[in-house]
């Protein structure tokens, strides 16, 4: 993982760097703005280190421009001195952390574990709400679906009975369960409902119903979608 460290006290930022390697980061050091900028822009980061009163330009800004670029990256705040006006102009910029000089540099350490830790859980949560296989896309928050980056207009039901098949891609799922669980009712195997929704889900995914691409016929089973 790469790690910006930004301080223009180099027995700060210097100590800071060894802590962090110890952990095998790879670390960026900077002791000026002009040349952290330069590897914000050009180095894809993990994680900022910014210290508040800089001589050039001050963290508040480097963080404001870091969020105006749309990174995502956590940043953690050193300051000497730590104010409710400065903590609040921070977060509203985009900060995640602060640490307050002097500081433990084993503290130092264990707020960037926790720091990065919330990170990759956040952006398991994103991840999850979107599937992809082969080009069909579904988003589960924005309730949508493309296929080849063309927007495919389904209905409530058809979204779910795709989504459930694609949440379970490479498992043969049975109409009966696709009915209870997208319909939320008993089975009645007597109106063939599932398999009428299958086929005007493929009629809109253009597929070939001899030789479908996505949902794939088990017969005497059910259906499939392969990753």
């Amino acid at each position: 993982m790469n790690i910006l460290v930004l301080d223009d006290e180099k027995e700060i930022a210097d100590l800071v760097e060894v802590y962090l390697k110890n952990e095998n980061y790879n670390v960026y050091k900077f002791y000026n703005s002009k040349d952290a900028i330069k590897c914000i822009d050009e180095v894809p980061l993990d994680l900022a280190i910014l210290d508040i009163m800089l001589q050039d330009i001050d963290g508040f800004k480097i963080c404001k421009y870091i969020r105006d670029k749309d990174l995502k990256f956590p940043i953690i705040m050193l300051t000497a001195k730590i104010e409710d006006n400065d903590k609040i102009k921070g977060l509203t910029l985009g900060a995640d952390d602060y640490i307050t000089k002097p500081f433990n540099p084993l503290e130092l350490v264990a707020r960037v574990k926790a720091v990065l830790r919330r990170y990759k859980l956040y952006n398991k949560e994103i991840d999850n709400d979107i599937l992809e296989i082969r080009g069909l896309v579904i988003n589960k928050k924005e309730h949508s679906c493309y296929l080849y980056d063309k927007n495919i207009d389904l209905t409530p039901i058809e979204f779910e009975i795709l989504l459930y098949l694609m949440t379970n891609k490479g498992k043969v799922v049975s109409s009966e369960e696709l009915f209870e669980k997208v319909w939320k009712e008993k089975y009645f195997d007597s109106n063939n409902t599932v398999m009428v929704h299958i086929r005007r889900i493929r009629e809109k995914l253009g597929e070939d119903t001899k030789r479908p691409k996505f949902i794939k016929t088990i017969w005497g089973v059910g259906y499939k979608i392969e990753d």
